[in-house]
């Protein structure tokens, strides 16, 4: 069973984790704030689950506590970083701050990040956009890592290479954040250490049988998770797949090639203005009639009404701020670890 905490007391206690390992105080808050936000609007996987190997990422020396990244290349609407292997969260707050400049002045803005640290939820960033009528797109992979596997093909060969899109309309933001593959690593990771199963035949083994056991993603020979689509239709989630890897590896001039061993990130980020467009009114008039149309749509008998794509998560970001966060289990546990370890004080639970 899940223990509940008080938003602004876990968020400080992460904070001054992150500190007390030696991370500077406006990339700890970044860190902090956007794996918070991960858990807020449901994202477990991908939220304070994250902070004992971003710990461990530090200590190691994996993930440097100071300093800036570098710009490798800048036009008027586009710019690549190196990131440094600084944390990920703390570079792509950083990267929509310059992209939202740029939309300003040029309509558009895209920020590219050849090696990021892990970045953590990408559905935690939208609204920050959405919220200021700007349209957002993330994508993320790891270069370092191969789990998800060609579509037909036995042997993985890149990651679930998420999709993020924010954009407002004028009933609410649709927010969503879909990998490319059937489920994500942190998933299959989280239930291998449960030893449970996934709910579905999400993965293949070395022979390419279709199996929901974590084990064939930590075996020899190795499995992988299938594209979405999975057995049949997985030619969907594959091409979608090499997309994301060309936008984000691809224009960054870094990735599998360079066979990096790290856990990191390739990403892109950009940030559209819809006045410079069609105008915002349009925008957001033309998006929430489809929205309308979709939550008014009729549904089979006792069947719940159509959801838009974030809904859930802001409901339950408005739910947990009043009533505390959960921790998933295990999260709790490494967390006390780290609070022996480090000297910080655990907040108590609400419930």
């Amino acid at each position: 069973m899940s223990n509940y905490y008080d938003v602004q007391h876990i968020t400080q206690f992460s904070i001054d984790l992150l500190e007390a390992a030696g991370l500077d105080h406006e990339k700890a808050q970044a860190v902090a704030d956007v794996l918070i936000e991960g858990d807020l609007m449901g994202h477990t996987t991908h939220g304070l689950q994250l902070l004992s190997p971003y710990l461990g990422e530090i200590q190691s020396g994996r993930m440097p506590v100071t300093g800036e990244y570098e710009t490798v290349s800048k036009r008027a609407a586009v710019q690549t970083w190196d990131g440094r292997y600084l944390p990920g969260p703390w570079l792509i707050l950083k990267a929509m701050e310059a992209a939202e400049t740029m939309a300003h002045t040029c309509g558009t803005g895209t920020v590219v990040i050849r090696r990021s640290n892990h970045i953590a939820c990408l559905a935690a960033y939208l609204k920050r956009a959405t919220d200021k009528n700007l349209v957002i797109v993330i994508e993320s992979s790891d270069p370092a890592t191969k789990s998800v596997a060609p579509y037909g093909g036995l042997q993985a060969t890149h990651t679930p290479n998420p999709i993020a899109v924010g954009y407002p309309t004028d009933s609410g933001p649709v927010l969503l954040d879909v990998s490319t593959s059937i489920t994500t690593n942190g998933m299959v990771g989280r239930l291998h250490k449960q030893n449970s199963q996934l709910p579905f035949p999400w993965l293949k083994d070395h022979q390419g049988n279709a199996t929901d056991q974590p084990s064939v993603l930590f075996d020899e020979p190795k499995g992988s998770i299938m594209p979405i689509g999975g057995l049949d239709h997985g030619h969907k989630g594959y091409a979608l797949g090499l997309m994301v890897e060309a936008l984000t590896s691809g224009l960054a001039g870094f990735g599998r090639v360079q066979k990096p061993s790290q856990w990191g990130a390739s990403v892109m980020v950009q940030i559209m203005d819809p006045d410079a467009f069609g105008g915002l009114d349009a925008f957001k008039r033309e998006t929430g009639a489809l929205v309308d149309a979709c939550r008014n749509n009729p549904v089979t008998e006792g069947s719940p009404p159509v959801r838009i794509p974030g809904e859930r998560g802001l409901a339950l970001h408005k739910r947990y701020m009043q009533e505390g966060v959960p921790l998933p289990d295990g999260v709790h546990e490494a967390l006390v670890d780290w609070s022996a370890r480090l000297g910080v004080i655990f907040p108590r639970v609400l419930q």
